[in-house]
């Protein structure tokens, strides 16, 4: 079952020949222009085509993306600010709009009529060895050409992982997911020589163990990997050697919640193989309240928008104001589930289930200070002392979607702070 299931999204997920040839098309037309920039200015750069496009492991999709890498010469600094005028020169050639993203590193979005998606056209500085970059997009040169002379004949592996970890939701390095990239599932891919063998595999790793992959054998032995690398690179649950930059940890950003939320799936998947393993999830909110109101627990939707670039950016911010939401609920609330979305663009949403405390301890002031111990006690109807400090009983006598409703409107100036334009609260 578990071969005829990957065998028949394998048929699935290969892009159309025709959309192929059209970004291939697209794609040479823009580097050709972009070369032609390049050659005008005078500047020392090159171009060329990187990413799933070019290693053969394009995943099909309603909207594809094409990375074009404009690598300049080491001297130059301010290489987004220069990709930008080329940019500009080529999009009134052909007579088509870009956005510029801003990160770790700005790139540009090029969008084509008649192409189902988009070309991210990114710089990078020119270096001769891995140590040398100065952002993680430098080491792209590198890992392209390492993939290439490995991945034939395991393209359809790679592109059924991709499909996998995406619709499990643990896909993409990005701070917001903390899963695993493209790169990574490629090297993955290399090193079991499939997918099913990759999710075996994987699921053996324990909770309290980490897992080293040296596929080009950089260490001796896991004790070597542990003394050399940064303790900063060593904190995932897998930590896979880059084969192309031996003080690297390819997987760093992978955290050990995504994990565990991959290995619970993959084991789920492996003992009951079924095609929905491959569908994105769709959130079937009404069910939610509806188990909610059975258990007698509270639920909410949460709807936010950031004034932040989308994105990487965008996604971080409303996660980080999700989970601060989920932590000052923790007083009075028991949490039983939590989860967040980042919708693309600027908004996110996310829902919590809960359980009141009914009753709460609030630590007042050291019994020392005899006034504010006498002002605590007229504030509160039921105090007790322990150890050095006066105490109080609460009774909890609103729901949760009451509970953030009041924090909502005493906390503008925090939600500005943290970049959240619009937060609202629904059953």
């Amino acid at each position: 079952m578990l071969k005829k299931v990957i065998a028949e999204q394998i048929e699935i997920l290969k892009p159309d020949k025709t959309i192929i040839y059209e970004l291939k098309k697209r794609s040479n037309t823009i580097i050709n222009l972009l070369k032609e920039e390049i050659s005008k200015s005078g500047i020392d750069a090159g171009v060329f085509i990187g990413g799933s496009f070019a290693k053969g492991t394009l995943l099909k999709s309603d909207n594809y993306d094409v990375d074009i890498f404009v690598r300049f010469d080491w001297k130059y600094d301010s290489i987004s600010d220069m990709l930008e005028k080329f940019i500009k020169g080529i999009s009134k050639k052909m007579e088509i709009r870009f956005e510029r993203v801003h990160g770790s590193r700005d790139y540009f979005k090029v969008f084509s009529e008649g192409v189902p998606g988009y070309f991210e056209v990114i710089p990078v500085t020119k270096i001769k060895k891995p140590s040398q970059e100065r952002n993680v997009t430098d080491l792209t040169y590198f890992h392209g050409p390492y993939i290439k002379r490995r991945i034939s004949g395991l393209e359809d592996q790679v592109r059924v992982a991709k499909k996998f970890l995406k619709a499990q939701e643990v896909y993409g390095a990005e701070t917001y997911v903390r899963g695993f990239s493209g790169y990574t599932v490629e090297l993955l891919i290399i090193k079991y020589k499939s997918f099913a063998k990759m999710l075996k595999e994987l699921v053996k790793v324990g909770s309290d163990k980490r897992l080293i992959i040296d596929i080009a054998k950089h260490y001796k032995n896991s004790n070597e990997v542990f003394i050399q690398l940064n303790e900063a690179k060593i904190h995932s649950p897998v930590i896979l050697i880059d084969p192309t930059y031996k003080e690297r940890n390819a997987l760093a950003a992978l955290s050990h919640e995504t994990f565990d939320r991959f290995q619970k799936s993959a084991r789920i998947f492996l003992k009951n193989p079924s095609a929905k393993f491959f569908e994105n999830k769709e959130v079937n909110i009404n069910k939610l309240k509806e188990m909610a109101n059975k258990k007698k627990l509270d639920f909410v939707s949460v709807y936010m928008q950031t004034d932040k670039q989308a994105g990487d950016i965008a996604g971080t911010k409303m996660k980080k104001f999700f989970e601060f939401l989920v932590k000052e609920l923790h007083e009075i609330f028991i949490i039983k589930d939590s989860s967040f979305k980042y919708e693309g663009g600027n908004k996110g949403k996310g829902y919590i289930i809960a359980k009141s405390k009914k009753e709460i301890v609030r630590i007042g002031p050291p019994l020392h200070m005899k006034k504010a111990v006498s002002s605590f006690k007229n504030k509160h109807a039921v105090t007790f002392i322990k150890g050095k400090y006066i105490h109080a009983k609460l009774d909890v006598k609103f729901s949760l979607k009451e509970f953030l409703d009041s924090w909502k409107s005493g906390n503008d100036n925090l939600m500005m702070q943290m970049h959240i334009t619009k937060f609202d609260v629904e059953n």
